[in-house]
């Protein structure tokens, strides 16, 4: 591979439902909770699969692979009908009313990118660190949530690499978080390896549309704006020079999880809690900051099984919260595993329909869109995104498993982490870590990142 491969794009198009299914009701505004509006100025999500081209003995043609995408596709935005909309924003003077929704009626569709690049399948997996050109693999780069009101709310691009074909997903969070976002690829993949008529194609799991928040009462939520320039920023993290993998094992896991609950003689500590907790720990370790220093971890959070009663696993949107725990930087590095996984398990288990509730009206009260440049000053921690529960590798597209999962270049700065499932299932585990060169190498010896490593 060339030192900076670069993308050609081959050609884009929208894609539609097949016909004009929506009923008197699906075209209803759909409004926003408070969990939706609080990602105004995030950017886009972006994740994607890499897949193997099949054998050269093989009959596969391209043209054919893309025309029964877009085909598929169109079918599946029968049920994600939300997701070929555009926002859009009413506003009134007396009284005063600033609300920002989904118009379904105005649905110029997904946009669909095929482009092509010079690389291998082994390019991208093979080096240390991410190679920076899987960026360019995702479209709407640098695209803010609320630009949805003129561009796609969810943009596919399709990259044939030399040995490969890679599948990239950028949409916005207002309408889908990643539990949603995978629902979304599982569904799309089942009605393309079903071959069915996109007219009749149905889903083993159809999306639940409409929005809850907890709240006793449902309501549409009045900014406190006249103008969107008194809210929006448009917040460039500083750029992160490198991005790894690091992959658990699920022996690994295993071992992690049983050892953070024995050394607080508990069983309530999780797999995924156990393995963050070392990488806080280690990335605390290798920053070297002055022991009375606060350090956090910040966890995304669905609040799907949180409320009650709880949403359904299908819901479509995105009821996600931030949760926070700390320690100070001499309390992480003092005490064990199991002390840094509890105040994890402890942080989550709080978080509870009350604290759900009181968030939701206290925000109601109050609505206020924050700035990404407000959450980002004088932190030293970690902030964890997506999840190894979600079933990335059962999307398969007539292609087989996928070779690996990545996601683009937005929403990440120093200490971002991303969870992934392992390839071989089992409860392995990929973490993807953002960090500055020379942190990257010094986490690369650190001997308790290494030693759970090197578990098989």
């Amino acid at each position: 591979m060339s030192s900076s491969p670069s993308i050609t794009r081959i050609s884009e198009c929208f894609v539609k439902p097949p016909h004009d299914h929506l009923s008197p009701e699906e075209k209803q505004p759909i409004h926003f909770t408070p969990f939706e509006m609080l990602a105004l100025n995030l950017n886009y999500s972006q994740k994607g699969l890499l897949f193997a081209k099949p054998p050269k003995n093989q009959d596969f043609s391209i043209t054919t692979f893309l025309d029964d995408l877009r085909r598929s596709l169109s079918a599946t935005l029968t049920h994600f009908y939300p997701f070929a909309a555009r926002l859009a924003t009413r506003k009134q003077q007396n009284p005063p009313s600033y609300v920002i929704y989904i118009d379904p009626e105005n649905s110029p569709g997904v946009k669909f990118v095929y482009a092509t690049v010079n690389a291998t399948v082994s390019d991208i997996l093979t080096p240390a660190d991410v190679p920076l050109v899987v960026h360019s693999f995702f479209d709407l780069n640098k695209a803010i949530n609320h630009d949805g009101h003129t561009l796609p709310l969810l943009s596919i691009q399709v990259t044939e690499l030399v040995d490969g074909i890679f599948i990239g997903g950028s949409v916005n969070h207002l309408i889908a978080d990643g539990t949603s976002f995978w629902h979304f690829m599982a569904a799309w993949s089942e009605i393309f390896r079903s071959k069915k008529d996109p007219n009749r194609a149905s889903i083993s799991h159809p999306p639940v549309h409409r929005r809850c928040d907890g709240s006793d009462s449902d309501p549409i939520i009045n900014l406190p704006y006249t103008h969107h320039d008194q809210f929006i920023e448009r917040f460039e993290l500083p750029l992160v020079d490198k991005e790894r993998f690091f992959h658990f094992s699920s022996t690994s896991v295993s071992k992690l999880k049983s050892k953070a609950n024995s050394e607080c003689n508990t069983d309530k500590i999780s797999s995924l809690q156990a393995v963050i907790a070392l990488i806080w720990r280690c990335v605390t370790r290798v920053r070297r900051l002055p022991p009375e220093n606060q350090t956090s971890c910040r966890l995304m959070v669905s609040n799907r099984r949180k409320m009650n009663p709880p949403l359904s696993d299908y819901y479509l949107g995105s009821p996600v919260q931030v949760v926070i725990a700390t320690a100070t930087v001499e309390d992480l590095m003092a005490h064990g595993l199991g002390w840094a996984a509890l105040r994890l398990h402890e942080t989550v288990s709080n978080h509870d329909h009350s604290k759900v509730k009181e968030m939701v009206e206290g925000w109601n009260r109050r609505p206020v869109i924050y700035k990404m440049s407000q959450m980002v000053e004088g932190w030293n921690g970690i902030h964890v995104g997506s999840s190894p529960r979600f079933d990335m590798y059962g999307c398969e597209f007539g292609l087989g498993k996928a070779v690996a999962a990545r996601s683009g270049g937005m929403n990440k700065g120093e200490g971002k982490i991303t969870m992934y499932p392992g390839r071989e299932g089992g409860g392995s585990m990929d973490v993807e870590l953002c960090l500055g060169s020379e942190l990257m190498m010094d986490i690369e010896c650190d001997e308790e990142l290494i030693s759970a490593l090197m578990i098989n």
